[in-house]
């Protein structure tokens, strides 16, 4: 796995000296199964690519269809290239890489979002002008008509892209491995929305003015004309009930809320990798002989599946000890073939992985943890533990840690959802003890020396002489055969010599026995530790985490000065996680802020703020739907999607404001400002949430990661939609209902 700016370029060129190498190597030596590695990261940005294409395709469609001009579908769709040659600019010039997370969240809906809502005005206030002219307008005029018309939803428009980027803000306050992960996130986006605003403000009005030079007609698509006559009745409806349709808001509200305190957490969502990685325990003190033997009815048992390709492993240290072990434990790389070569293609890995579970236990010795090649790696790195969950029981006496870590184990593994539980392997090393019997040794008048030197002779072996080959010399050591050194009895009956130089039998003075002692001592901040790991399937980490730590508070009694910490993967989502809670609310109070400044008014920010947590409704009832977890990636949809809701609000907002102002009437100024902007919100908000439709759907390599982001948004912008266009005005009117004078709402 390759972290950096150039690991692309690293990958590839890895890959092709692999394959030099591969061909001078024995079948399934580790070559071939590295450069499977860079075919993921291949896979993981194909996957971004082709749903970048797809998103991109569906927005133009969508402008094509809902704008009703085509040139001025054109010049909106413009956007998307150049923004994205500045944005590909800005990451070359920040060093970031290309990959599955810098380019995750980029979604051309957002992008041309402003756009979308300034050629919208341009064109509608262009077939006016001409409508009143009853005639072409020259140049000039276009450009004043284009002018005037920008400068009505520049102020909405500039400052909801301000506040898309500022709700980004939270990422980049993440550090270590989230961090990471995230901040290239947050930067690639901010990057491209900051460049879509630049030319949303400069290129687009002058497109407009130059290219829409013929006839411009206000011709609205039959979809939009449609909606239009069903949206009108709805929002007289809800001005008329405007405290029931309020009410209703917040009962959903108030029912998402309880729905996400009971939802699962995780820090994000597994990425398939294709293939298996399998941690092979077996007894401690197993000689590499003896590991060698068992690894190959291991290796065979797991090469008799038709969807197994090739197997290999790594046993002990090597050379350069980048991941040393004993020879007691093995990693073994499962390598599958492609779906399409399975006997049954719709089977699921996870159920592959049952199967092969199910078939390994029937061997003898070996204990198995199942997981992936990178993952694997990724939870070492984090919290030095293979597993996705890392309970560490930290004390003084060793004994009393490990009986502590079996009472923990018991519980893990009485939970739905634990795999592979096991407690670390810090005994069962089976060591030779020769403990000398001080009465019987003074009775002889011997002394403790006499039988370490004799133990040292027949087991260590004494040098007799040099044996000298040209200009090498070697030791010559004499000792006693294996068949004795290794038997309890025999040695026992070794003869330690008395000052009368009689003979006594060493089991006379001494107690021979095999007895366990410590494989390990780990330690970790001064203390000892010994490590409870488990894998979970088939549940969420979060509350699988939460069920385990009320467990074990109940159950596990631990001593005095004896502590359990949690690590792994949980412990990335709960860094994270009360990184976010401090940092987000900052970032709600900063647009507020923003609100504030565009509006001058407490109140109307007030309201457009209400979008926030409103919107959220939707995205937690996707999550709900589509049976997916709270994560990280789910939190920066949530990010993203409080910037489209306020966005949309805004624009809505600043038309009723405007038509009040001109006309003193409230109601006629809500339904007029509000029958106005339904293009544009439409709009807006269609090729926000079709831009991560591929996201949503996709099945390929790294879609895991961006499914959540793209549920959260697709579900939450269709509850903003609704409430922009129903809640809002209603509030407004609830709001605003006492005041008589347009010029009390600019107080």
């Amino acid at each position: 796995m390759l972290i950096g700016e150039n690991s692309r370029e690293v990958a590839d060129s890895v890959a092709r000296e692999l394959k030099e190498i591969q061909k001078s190597l024995p079948e399934g030596v580790i070559a071939e199964p590295v450069y499977e590695r860079t075919i993921l990261v291949d896979k993981a940005i194909a996957t971004v690519q082709k749903n970048l294409v797809e998103g991109a395709l569906l927005v133009i469609v969508i402008l094509f269809l809902l704008l009703g001009n085509i040139r001025a579908a054109l010049i909106t769709a413009a956007v998307i290239p150049i923004t994205m040659l500045a944005t590909i600019s800005g990451m070359v010039e920040l060093g970031i890489s290309a990959n599955l997370m810098s380019l995750g969240a980029l979604d051309f809906g957002l992008i041309v979002d402003g756009a979308v809502i300034i050629v919208e005005n341009a064109v509608r206030r262009l077939a006016i002008a001409q409508h009143d002219n009853n005639g072409l307008l020259p140049l000039k005029e276009r450009l004043q008509v284009v002018f005037e018309s920008t400068n009505e939803v520049i102020r909405p428009s500039l400052f909801g892209v301000m506040i898309i980027t500022v709700v980004y803000i939270p990422l980049f306050t993440l550090s270590g491995v989230e961090g990471k992960m995230f901040q290239p996130m947050a930067a690639t986006v901010v990057i491209a929305l900051l460049a879509a605003m630049l030319f949303t403000l400069t290129i687009v009005p002058a497109a407009v003015a130059m290219f829409m030079q013929g006839r411009v007609t206000e011709k609205e698509s039959p979809f939009i004309v449609a909606v239009k006559f069903a949206y009108k009745p709805l929002l007289l409806f809800s001005i008329k009930f405007r405290w029931f349709i309020v009410l209703a808001s917040m009962a959903l509200m108030a029912l998402a809320i309880q729905t996400a305190s009971k939802m699962g957490t995780e820090f994000i969502p597994q990425l398939d990798e294709g293939d298996i990685a399998l941690h092979a325990l077996r007894i401690t003190g197993t000689s590499l002989k003896q590991s060698i033997e068992m690894q190959e009815l291991l290796e065979n048992k797991l090469k008799s599946f038709p969807q197994v390709d090739k197997v290999f492993a790594k046993i002990g240290t090597p050379e350069v000890a980048t991941d040393p072990m004993p020879p007691n434990v093995a990693d073994n790389f499962v390598m599958l073939k492609p779906r399409s070569e399975w006997p049954n293609p719709d089977l699921s890995k996870e159920d592959l992985v049952k199967q092969m579970e199910s078939a390994v236990e029937s061997l003898p010795g070996n204990n198995y943890e199942f997981t992936q090649p990178i993952e694997m790696r990724f939870n070492e790195l984090i919290s030095g533990v293979r597993a996705d969950l890392a309970i560490k029981v930290f004390g003084d006496d060793l004994d009393t840690i490990r009986q502590t870590a079996e009472n923990v184990l018991q519980v893990v593994q009485s939970i739905d959802g634990s795999a592979d539980a096991r407690v670390e392997q810090v005994s069962g090393l089976p060591l030779l003890s020769v403990e000398p019997k001080r009465t019987e040794l003074a009775r002889y008048g011997l002394s403790v020396d006499s039988i370490q030197d004799l133990l040292a002779s027949a087991i260590g072996g004494t040098d007799v002489g040099l044996i000298y080959e040209g200009d090498r010399r070697f030791n010559l050591v004499v000792r006693l055969p294996e068949s004795i050194r290794s038997d309890i009895a025999m040695l026992g009956s070794l003869p330690v010599t008395l000052d009368s130089g009689e003979y006594v039998p060493l089991s006379e003075v001494a107690t021979i026995k095999i007895t366990d002692v410590p494989a390990q001592i780990s330690r970790e901040s001064g203390k000892r530790r010994v490590v409870v790991s488990s894998n979970v399937r088939g549940r969420d980490l979060g509350g699988f985490v939460s069920e385990v730590q009320a467990e074990v508070t109940e159950k596990v009694k631990l001593p005095s000065g004896y502590w359990i910490e949690y690590g792994g993967t949980y412990e990335q989502l709960q860094s994270a996680s009360q990184r976010l809670s401090i940092v987000v609310p900052i970032t709600l109070l900063l647009i507020f802020g923003l609100l504030v400044t565009v509006f001058s008014s407490f109140k109307d920010a007030a309201i457009i703020f209400t979008g926030v947590p409103l919107a959220l409704t939707g995205g937690v009832c996707a999550l709900y739907l589509r049976d997916m977890p709270l994560s990280i990636s789910a939190g920066v949809g949530f990010i993203a999607l409080s910037g489209v809701a306020v966005l949309n609000g805004l624009v809505m907002l600043s038309f009723i404001r405007d038509y009040w102002r001109q006309n003193g009437n409230l109601n006629e100024a809500i339904i007029e400002g509000a029958m106005t902007r339904l293009r544009p919100v439409l709009m807006t908000a269609l090729v926000a949430s079709l831009g991560f439709v591929p996201m949503a759907l996709n099945v390929g390599t790294g879609a895991e990661v961006q499914r959540p982001l793209a549920t959260v948004v697709i579900g939450g912008i269709i509850s903003s939609t609704i409430l922009t266009l129903l809640v809002l005005p209603a509030l407004y009117r609830i709001i605003h209902g006492r005041d008589s004078k347009p010029s009390e709402v600019m107080a």
